[in-house]
């Protein structure tokens, strides 16, 4: 579901921006619209959501990476140090299997004396939880792709591997003013720029060192933050928070309190305007 005066500009824009770059894929062709849109958004602020299956039937050439039945990906944007990530591959492999186990030990408890469960439907749910994965990993092999990956900020990840959407800005709390100057990852017009799909977690040079990745908010719920904000998660906690997230609703928010990573949203402000060039799409990995 995507927002309802959002979907009216894809409906009158999203085929003319398609035929004007035939190369570019779903993700890009949708963002470029967005660009129009941010010019002149509409005066009626709408809430209401409805299906926008027309725009989602394109193919997006990184959809290979996100298609699957992962819960997040983890982006590595950092090639200089491969024992570090090695390192840290190896420790978030080991959290997951830690994971699906208690989850599998979780199920095995509940099923237990249930006898209206039939062998196959026991066999089949075990073969599902054996074959998926929580987080998915994107180490590009090709050198071209690697480059366009270099240190990459939040909200380039976002927009390579989430599809991009509008909504009302957050509340704006009792006794505070609107944020000066307006900007449309926070606030403009009443509009905040917000991203669906699978989460992203992002493997920088800081992760050689500390072991930790980038949690990437697609949205939030705190006015005065910003879509695309991030925190540092521990390699052995990005597992349990993952499907804490995406099975039990988990929010990160701090209590409130602003405790984002001002450096990373400066960079996101930055380059809210930016569209990438679409090389990455033809950049192939060889």
């Amino acid at each position: 579901m995507r927002n309802k005066q959002f979907v009216r500009f894809l409906a009158a824009n999203y085929a003319n921006v398609k035929n004007k770059y035939p190369r570019d894929g779903r993700r890009l062709w949708q963002l470029r619209v967005l660009q129009e849109f941010w010019t002149s958004p509409p005066l009626d602020v709408a809430s209401a959501e409805v299906p926008a299956d027309n725009f989602m039937q394109d193919v997006d050439p990184l959809d290979i990476y996100t298609d699957g039945p992962e819960l997040g990906v983890l982006l590595r944007t950092d090639f200089s140090d491969d024992d570090a990530w090695d390192a840290f591959c190896s420790k978030l492999q080991m959290g997951e299997q830690e994971i699906k186990e208690s989850i599998s030990d979780t199920q095995n408890a509940e099923e237990k004396g249930d006898e209206s469960m039939d062998e196959d439907d026991k066999s089949g749910s075990e073969e599902t939880s054996e074959a998926s994965r929580i987080i998915g990993i994107i180490n590009p092999s090709s050198s071209k792709l690697r480059a366009l990956l270099n240190q990459t900020s939040n909200l380039t990840a976002l927009r390579l591997l989430n599809d991009v959407d509008v909504r009302p800005s957050p509340t704006l709390p009792d006794g505070k003013h609107r944020i000066k100057p307006e900007h449309r990852l926070v606030d403009y017009a009443g509009w905040q720029e917000i991203y669906k799909g699978v989460t992203v977690w992002i493997y920088d040079a800081q992760s050689n060192r500390d072991q930790c990745a980038r949690l990437v908010s697609q949205r939030t719920n705190q006015y005065g933050a910003a879509t695309g904000d991030s925190w540092r998660a521990r390699v052995t906690h990005i597992c349990e928070l993952q499907v804490n997230m995406s099975c039990s609703g988990l929010e990160i928010n701090f209590g409130g309190l602003d405790r984002w990573d001002r450096s990373e949203r400066m960079r996101n402000l930055q380059q809210a305007t930016w569209i990438h060039n679409g090389d990455w799409h033809s950049a192939g990995d060889e």
